[in-house]
């Protein structure tokens, strides 16, 4: 895999790399399996769609190579951890001093890793154009992001609907409480071209100054967004795409 920005190596960047997961050939596909450690094995059998198992296998090896271009650990070699909540991370002694982070998201066709040296990173993709079968904003999302989805015309609220859920996907995976932070206590302010702002409810344990936001388009399907959390100036962020035949070089 090209190594990624050395700005992740020096704390001043995040490095986001993205990968096709549509029509990844069967001789690739076989190649990643066999990568798989045991534990990962079992959840890559637990799959019931072909597309899934896939995804998965695509997935982990994306994290790994992201990994790779930014620590001195082959990618075979990485070992996880999990918190209480499920969200992977690094073992101490791989990750370093600042400790390596990353976070993982996939969807319909993509998955996309964050890496960054020092800060958490939550990362959220979304396929924009997949149907809504309810109405996720008005039970789950704060007040003032539902009023402003209702009042925009009909046709730009789905689109809108997604520009919220990353964000807040990215937040809450970022703080590593996945949804045990309920997504109604935090609310996002949309105001481009400017950084999307957040708000928290009052009684809310965290400071809106701790985090940068950033959004970007993957592919025009793939709507893309970050949390960073603050620990000096905000971070460079830029995406990069790769083949998946990077990942069984």
């Amino acid at each position: 895999m090209t190594p990624g920005p050395a700005g992740v190596t020096d704390g001043t960047s995040v490095d986001v790399v993205a990968v096709s997961t549509v029509d990844v050939p069967s001789a690739a596909i076989a190649a990643l399996e066999a990568r798989l450690t045991p534990d990962e094995r079992a959840r890559h059998r637990r799959f019931v769609r072909a597309v899934d198992r896939d995804a998965f296998a695509v997935s982990r090896a994306l994290v790994r190579a992201a990994l790779s271009a930014h620590g001195p650990v082959p990618a075979a070699a990485w070992r996880f951890g999990t918190n209480a909540h499920g969200c992977p991370s690094v073992v101490a002694d791989q990750a370093g001093s600042p400790p390596l982070q990353f976070n993982l998201s996939h969807t319909s066709g993509l998955a996309i890793v964050a890496v960054t040296r020092g800060p958490r990173v939550g990362v959220d993709v979304e396929a924009v154009d997949r149907t809504l079968r309810h109405d996720i904003a008005g039970h789950h999302f704060a007040a003032t992001e539902v009023a402003a989805l209702r009042a925009l015309p009909e046709d730009d609220q789905g689109l809108a609907f997604f520009e919220y859920w990353t964000l807040k996907e990215a937040y809450i995976k970022a703080r590593g409480l996945g949804l045990a932070i309920p997504l109604g206590e935090f609310a996002f302010t949309l105001r481009p071209p400017a950084p999307p702002r957040v708000q928290f409810a009052d009684g809310f344990e965290d400071d809106a100054a701790r985090w940068q936001f950033w959004q970007t388009w993957a592919t025009p399907r793939h709507r893309v967004a970050l949390a960073i959390e603050r620990t000096g100036p905000d971070l460079a962020a830029g995406l990069r795409t790769i083949a998946v035949e990077a990942l069984v070089a």
